[in-house]
């Protein structure tokens, strides 16, 4: 077996794994199932790569989107391991001269959607495969779209447990950047796991600034960008929100694309190609991009609208600071966004009968209420974020609003006990909604049939906006002095703590925000990587990685990672054996790259030496 850290270093660039990498790696070499869940820029796509490199046979990669599949396989290429695709791009002469070398042992990694994978040729191909050459592992990417219970439910993933139908003996490796404990267990059944290696990674993001803004307007969304460096992301609901969010920056001089299914095929791939190649700093577009997009020094991702579920707002954030550098992400939140959002989990329909899809109708209600707490809640974002993982964070993590700017904490014990005292009354029956229209006095009609009308806490709680009651339950929810179900309704359940608050043995002191907070501090992503050693050279190695990826038609980045050029910018390496103790420097991209960016290093030390 060859020597992983060897493997690494020669086609990746790097000395050491990070974390899990090793690990999961270890697992796939000795033929197990595998579930890795690592957050966005863990180095999932690694995990099945390098094993590949070292295996006789071929690796399939199943991967959701066309421009995903095509973007890896492009930076694969690039750093000299022989990957292809086959799927609907192709013509018919590409297809078959592809599936010549897949046949011909030419290739050591093969991505397909899995929309494609049970055609008649497909599987004819595949079974060729595995008998004459033999298929290593499957890998399955972004497998969170195999639940029902995931932000991205497909239903064509459904179809995946076929492969292990198939070929039961072939190690099935799941990774994702996002799954709940119920996601994961669903993703293992759904795929017919076999006492898989479960490896989950920390889901926090340190370096990524988490802030939520009520001040929404394109005055607003403007000087924020101008203010933002580098490549950013704009994600709004709909496909009219998108373009007019991508005129109004272009009218103030700001470059952006829209991207959004309405948008032909050509057009949006182009967009997507030019934003990737830093041709235009903005992408602005619905939720449908993204996934899966490898660009690294991604510096801000604004959601102008609410994003429709926890899940989903991870990992659309964390499209940003994939390098491991500082990057920000903001939520705009207005009350009409919810809205919007209900009415597209009500074209929640079964495509053949019409009839709505109650069970992903109700769960997606319960997200798009979690997306709220987490929009209105009064503790910090990255405690709110991660506890919906089952991680647990102390808070005051100094990188989010709420610990930049802490709410003024109040003792709130009184209207504490009066809400659990109607949860308490209503027998635990209700959601939040509810609990408050009854301790507001509201007289509809289903209140008075249930004749909660008549309880002794029915109108008690007219002395506070229904906003403050809304905070108020959802803090008491994130603070854990009550509890809700998990089975899509949102019901309240009384606990421990809940009863020690109403038996007046425990104060409730919170933070709950104004229901008109004042807008937090606007900051920038400042600069992405600190302070260069010397910011010309820096800048000219930037330019020389532009230029050669121009040349090439592929985004900058699949050159080299801003972090790879500012090391070259502090050691200004003069020979191709230090240049090639680089973090990021391979075999292939020394042979491709060295000397040229060695020629701008000599150039620039020259010129500095004449200077003095």
């Amino acid at each position: 077996m060859a020597d992983l850290r060897v493997v690494l270093k020669k086609y990746f660039g790097y000395d050491e794994f990070r974390s899990g990498q090793e690990q999961v790696i270890n697992a796939i070499l000795q033929k197990r199932d595998v579930l890795a869940i690592m957050p966005t820029g863990g180095g999932k796509s690694l995990c099945y790569q390098l094993p590949a490199l070292v295996q006789p046979g071929l690796t399939l990669v199943v991967s959701p989107l066309i421009a995903l599949m095509q973007d890896q396989v492009a930076a694969l290429l690039n750093t000299g391991i022989t990957a292809t695709f086959l799927n609907s791009t192709l013509t018919t002469s590409e297809r078959g001269d592809r599936i010549d070398g897949l046949l011909g042992g030419q290739f050591k990694l093969l991505y397909m959607a899995p929309e494609t994978l049970f055609s008649d040729l497909i599987t004819s191909l595949l079974g060729r495969l595995h008998t004459n050459l033999g298929i290593d592992a499957i890998a399955i990417d972004e497998a969170h779209c195999v639940s029902e219970w995931g932000h991205d439910f497909r239903a064509e993933y459904c179809q995946l447990s076929h492969l292990r139908d198939r070929f039961p003996q072939v190690p099935m490796v799941a990774l994702t950047a996002t799954a709940t404990e119920r996601v994961r267990a669903d993703i293992m059944a759904q795929l017919g796991l076999r006492q898989p290696l479960v490896h989950l990674s920390s889901f926090d993001r340190p370096n990524l600034y988490y802030e939520v803004r009520t001040d929404r307007s394109f005055e607003h969304l403007v000087q924020q960008v101008r203010n933002s460096k580098g490549s950013g992301i704009i994600y709004g609901l709909t496909r009219k929100q998108v373009d007019a969010i991508a005129e109004k920056l272009t009218t103030n001089n700001l470059s952006a694309l829209p991207y959004h299914g309405g948008l032909a095929d050509g057009v949006r791939r182009e967009h997507q190609e030019r934003w990737l190649r830093d041709d235009v700093q903005v992408m602005v577009a619905t939720i449908a991009f993204g996934m899966g997009i490898n660009k690294p020094d991604v510096r801000f991702v604004i959601h102008y609208e609410l994003a429709k579920n926890i899940e989903g707002y991870y990992q659309e954030s964390g499209r940003a600071g994939r390098d491991g550098d500082p990057a920000h992400c903001t939520l705009y939140f207005a009350l009409n966004d919810v809205e919007t959002i209900k009415y597209f989990i009500k074209q929640k329909t079964d495509p053949q009968t019409g009839e709505p899809l109650e069970l992903q109708q109700r769960i997606a209600l319960q997200q798009l209420n979690q997306i709220i707490d987490y929009a209105e809640g009064s503790e910090c974002r990255r405690a709110t974020l991660l506890r919906y993982f089952n991680q647990e964070h102390g808070g005051n993590c100094g990188q989010c609003d709420r610990c930049c700017f802490p709410l003024i904490v109040k003792d709130w014990t009184v209207p504490a006990q009066k809400f659990l005292s109607c949860v308490a009354r209503t027998q635990e029956r209700f959601g939040i909604h509810y609990i408050i229209q009854i301790l507001r006095g509201s007289r509809q009609e289903r209140i008075r049939l249930l004749g909660h009308d008549r309880l002794s806490v029915y109108g008690i709680g007219q002395d506070l906006p229904p906003t403050t009651w809304r905070n108020l339950g959802r803090s008491l929810l994130h603070k854990g002095y009550v509890s809700c179900s998990d089975d899509g309704y949102g019901i309240l359940r009384l606990n421990a703590l809940s009863w020690q608050i109403m038996k007046k043995e425990l104060p409730v002191m919170i933070g709950i925000p104004e229901p008109a907070p004042r807008s937090p501090r606007s900051r920038t992503s400042g600069p992405p990587l600190g302070e260069p050693a010397d910011i010309t050279l820096f800048e000219q190695l930037r330019a020389l990685r532009k230029k050669l990826a121009d040349q090439q038609k592929i985004p900058p980045y699949m050159i080299f990672a801003d972090r790879t050029l500012l090391a070259l910018s502090r050691t200004q390496p003069q020979t191709l054996d230090d240049f090639a103790k680089i973090p990021g420097v391979g075999e292939r991209k020394l042979a491709l790259y060295g000397t040229s960016f060695i020629e701008v290093i000599a150039a620039f030390q020259g010129l500095k030496t004449r200077k003095y």
